[in-house]
């Protein structure tokens, strides 16, 4: 007697993710704590070159979910892998990236924050959140977070969970948002330290592989939702691991660094500190 075919069950968050894929949505799944799920062995601190962008293909060539928001895809066969059936398995939530699918969040926290938004921008597609609500525009711009008490801008480079379709009719990204990300001069002070060691053999490829670490860098930090003084502690470890050797690090990145640890509450001390522990410990 001829056995049936067991029936495959599909975990809810794949089925999510296989339907928007299928509509040109990149995709990722994330962990508890709505964070994408932390890189493999191979990928760690970025060592593998990390990817740089949805389109063009980076250096790593890992089967699994790794890099944040630059794992997201719409490729089915790579969602539905067996590298990535562990994590679907563990996963809270489906994320995706809204500017490689050509739109804008503006993601409102809590009720000032809507109460800003209904005064200020323009009607537009509106999805209900945990605490307030998504706003989303066509059209990308660069991602940003707190450019107003409790509003982040989540585009390029950047994630956010799909919480469904939402509702109302999809408008173009006012020059209103636009304008959100745009700061006055940062009062980041000076970076104190020297940060060249120089002498060494420079390891990087191409100048775009170090801004790409820096960059990278700078996102990981801003991306941080808890214990930012550990975050940025390694985040400076990895760049100065990678990075500081050479004489190819300069004065210029390392204000990037201490800017967006900035953002997120260090003080400039603070950094300085977290920056000197980073070269003692790599015995620079």
């Amino acid at each position: 007697m001829t056995q049936p075919t067991p029936i495959r069950r599909v975990p809810r968050h794949l089925h999510t993710a296989l339907d928007l894929a299928a509509r040109g949505v990149p995709v990722l799944p994330l962990r508890a704590g709505k964070v994408p799920f932390g890189n493999c062995p191979t990928c760690r601190d970025n060592v593998c070159g990390g990817r740089p962008n949805m389109k063009t293909p980076g250096p790593c060539q890992c089967p699994r979910p790794c890099h944040g928001w630059a794992a997201a895809t719409v490729n089915p066969a790579v969602i539905d892998s067996p590298a990535w059936a562990t994590v679907w398995r563990q996963a809270e939530a489906v994320a995706f990236c809204p500017g490689e699918a050509g739109v804008t969040v503006v993601d409102l926290d809590h009720a000032d924050a809507i109460t800003w938004a209904r005064r200020t921008l323009p009607t537009t597609r509106t999805v209900p959140t945990t605490r307030g609500e998504h706003w989303i525009y066509q059209g990308a711009m660069q991602s940003a977070n707190a450019v107003r008490p409790g509003i982040d801008i989540k585009s390029t480079m950047s994630y956010a969970r799909w919480l469904g379709p939402g509702t109302g009719t999809m408008t173009t990204l006012p020059d209103v948002v636009r304008a959100l990300v745009v700061k006055k001069p940062s009062p980041v002070l000076p970076v104190s330290v020297p940060v060249q060691t120089g002498g060494g053999e420079c390891r990087h490829r191409t100048p775009a592989y170090l801004e790409r670490g820096i960059a990278m860098a700078e996102q990981r930090i801003r991306e941080a939702t808890s214990s930012i003084h550990t975050a940025v502690y390694r985040t400076f470890l990895a760049v100065l691991s990678t990075h500081g050797r050479c004489g190819c690090l300069t004065d210029a990145h390392a204000a990037r660094l201490f800017a967006a640890a900035q953002t997120k509450g260090e003080s400039p001390r603070h950094c300085t500190d977290a920056w000197t522990n980073a070269r003692t410990a790599l015995g620079m």
